[in-house]
């Protein structure tokens, strides 16, 4: 089944404009999820926000954003002054800047949602703005209210629709440089190449779910079925961690490769 529409408002390029829907493009609500339990009751245990100062618990009304501004000081916020500072981006995404696709390196994006015409009338205005970006094979640059702060987002083209990327905020990207700088580059031996390229290519596959596949999930699931059961559940092999320590790369290329010889 379809997620649910999360957001909708209209999709704008210069003075051409369409009503448009957003859903979330992934998922989460398969995953095992627990309760926290009082072990002596069974019941289950409540989360509540408490006074720091007097432990006295806080009543929904009273909670209330703060910008800390000095020990035990805060400049408070209500709602109302933060949604003040959402404009036009609350309800439209207007497309102000292309880039290259291949130009915004995927650390900078965030969460994907997937972006559609919301009515009849706003199918060809859709179609012709994405169809532009397939053409020229760029992205779309904008901005749009979500999860209750402006984000700046990149637009992306794929097959009827479109997929809506949130971009992460400038700060948050450590530079590379600040981690990879210190890594020397050497260069491996001629030799060593085609053995690596070989192991490579016997590993290589098409991408499909699969490959995302959690099998933390899988054992965790059987353990619960058989709990339900009234059975003791088979203990999982532990995982041990594997020597770092390689003496010799080519002997370790030519033992990786040896299976699949067999």
């Amino acid at each position: 089944m379809a997620p649910r529409t999360f957001w909708k408002g209209y999709l704008k390029l210069s003075l051409v404009t369409c009503p448009v829907a957003m859903m979330p493009a992934h998922s989460d609500s398969d995953k095992v999820r627990f309760h926290t339990l009082n072990r002596k009751t069974g019941n289950r245990i409540q989360s509540r926000f408490v006074d720091a100062v007097t432990g006295k618990p806080v009543a929904d009304d009273d909670e209330v954003k703060g910008y800390p501004k000095g020990d035990d000081e805060y400049v408070v916020l209500e709602d109302d002054e933060l949604d003040s500072v959402a404009l036009e981006s609350t309800r439209t995404i207007d497309i102000q800047t292309f880039a290259p696709r291949s130009s915004v390196g995927w650390i900078w994006y965030d969460t994907p949602h997937y972006l559609v015409p919301d009515a009849k009338v706003g199918e060809e205005a859709f179609s012709v703005i994405r169809e532009a970006m397939k053409r020229t094979n760029t992205v779309g640059i904008s901005r749009v209210v979500l999860y209750r702060r402006e984000r700046a987002v990149l637009l992306d083209a794929r097959d009827n629709g479109i997929i809506l990327w949130t971009l992460r905020y400038g700060d948050e990207v450590r530079p590379e440089k600040d981690y990879f700088g210190g890594i020397d580059k050497a260069e491996p031996e001629a030799d060593l190449r085609p053995l690596m390229d070989k192991l490579i290519t016997t590993r290589t596959k098409d991408w499909s779910p699969e490959l995302a596949k959690d099998p933390v999930q899988d054992e965790l699931l059987a353990i619960i079925k058989a709990k339900q059961k009234g059975r003791k559940p088979a203990k999982a092999a532990a995982r041990q961690p594997t020597e770092g320590n390689v003496v010799n790369i080519m002997d370790a290329l030519k033992k990786s490769l040896e299976p699949r010889r067999k």
